[in-house]
């Protein structure tokens, strides 16, 4: 199955919960649980409409890799994968490597 947003909706794989710390701490199931802000951008719809009904380009593709806002979107699963579908203005940044 495929989504395939609309107007100006962005599908994101949000990245996996962390289960440890950097230093190698093992982190407890309730602080695991925690909504991650990071993720892959996997669909872009076509754009926001304009008052003049012209479309203006989102400014995400797919393959990115972005910081959204943490209680932003709607969360939904496809095959057991997780997926959130934002709007372009939920997503904060474009995290470059």
């Amino acid at each position: 199955m495929q989504v395939r947003p609309l107007h100006d909706r962005v599908v994101v794989k949000p990245k996996p919960r962390e289960e440890k710390t950097k230093g190698g701490i093992f982190l407890p199931d309730t602080a695991s649980k925690e909504r991650p802000m990071e993720g892959e951008v996997i669909a872009v719809g076509p754009g926001r409409r304009a008052d003049d009904g012209k479309i203006i380009p989102m400014s995400v593709e797919v393959g990115q890799h972005v910081l959204f806002a943490k209680y932003a979107g709607t969360e939904f699963k496809i095959d057991e994968e997780e997926y959130l579908i934002l709007q372009e203005k939920d997503i904060l940044g474009i995290i470059q490597e």
